[in-house]
């Protein structure tokens, strides 16, 4: 087993690989912190975070307060002993007075290239902005927003068709990777080279607004793709269909890949459905949108070719009706 112990503070999907990880190469485990368990289904049952789950298995010490400001918390977090705490989306705030318990400091996966995409959410930001390159870094834990010392970051391309899901799930398991490396280099040296941020180039990741997700015909059909691909899988783009809220979960430029298609169609209005088939293609204020995956309320999510199959759809019809 590494000599190093370790409290692990993390709540989503995002924070599991990098604890697995954790557990797989031998570093003990002090105690885990997740928030407490959560209404989530149908039946809204109170339901353990993802992290909780993996602890559980592992039989490690879990601790679920609602505040870390608690003094009973604080006197038990101490009592741990631990040498370092790792943070990984744990979602409560950490007061100085935590961060200074681990004899060798707190460090935090951060799912963005600092400093730009400091805040709540960095994977979708990035995908709206049309960023090319996403990445993971691990920081020293200040009582400021994301604005630590960067410890080491990893770089990843952003793809035509990514998704949120998709670049969240690459980045959890980056993370997991460059927090391995962290830890090594402090067990064997118990120090560790970081290096500032500078202020001039931080942007902010403002938290989703479902109010987002309504898609706008008279924005580019660039611009519409990388809103549909940042709110998958929530809160998912939608817009009027038939009278009714039609999600769209994927879609992308089609222009960006046809150069036979016309960038500003001047005969259809933005919304219109300009071609049916294997995709739903629809004019926008510029460009065409080739809409590959669609959901009517109460229905299953289904292909294009599917959806037309079901539904009446006609060349001529407008989305946003």
């Amino acid at each position: 087993m590494n000599k190093l112990s370790v409290i692990y503070a993390g709540t989503p999907d995002f924070a599991v690989p990098a604890l697995e990880a954790l557990i797989q190469t031998g570093y003990h485990i002090a105690a885990v912190l997740t928030q407490p368990d959560r209404p989530a289904g149908r039946g809204m049952k109170l339901t353990p975070s993802p992290v909780k789950q993996v602890a559980l298995q592992h039989d490690i010490l879990v601790m679920q307060p609602e505040t870390l400001k608690d003094a009973q918390v604080q006197q038990h977090i101490q009592s741990l002993n631990a040498d370092v705490m790792l943070v990984a989306a744990y979602g409560l705030i950490i007061p100085s007075a935590v961060l200074n318990m681990p004899r060798l400091g707190c460090f935090n996966i951060h799912a963005s290239l600092l400093p730009r995409w400091r805040g709540a959410a960095p994977i979708q930001r990035a995908l709206l902005a049309g960023d090319s390159h996403t990445g993971v870094t691990i920081m020293k834990v200040v009582p400021a927003l994301d604005a630590g010392d960067m410890i080491v970051k990893g770089n990843i391309a952003i793809g035509t068709r990514d998704t949120a899901q998709s670049l969240h799930d690459k980045l959890a398991q980056q993370g997991a990777e460059l927090l391995l490396q962290v830890m090594q280099t402090l067990s064997q040296h118990e120090e560790i080279e970081a290096e500032a941020q500078d202020e001039s180039l931080v942007t902010y990741a403002e938290k989703l607004q479902k109010s987002e997700a309504i898609i706008d015909w008279q924005q580019s059909a660039t611009q519409i793709s990388r809103q549909v691909r940042a709110f998958n899988p929530f809160p998912v783009a939608h817009s009027l269909l038939l009278g009714e809220v039609c999600r769209i979960w994927m879609a992308t430029d089609a222009s960006s890949r046809d150069d036979s298609i016309e960038a500003n169609p001047s005969s259809h209005q933005p919304g219109q459905i300009v071609g049916l088939g294997d995709s739903i293609d629809v004019a926008c204020g510029e460009g065409i949108l080739r809409i590959e995956t669609l959901q009517m309320p109460g229905g299953k999510r289904l292909s294009a070719s599917d959806f037309c199959r079901g539904h009446a759809l006609s060349v001529g019809m407008r989305f946003g009706e």
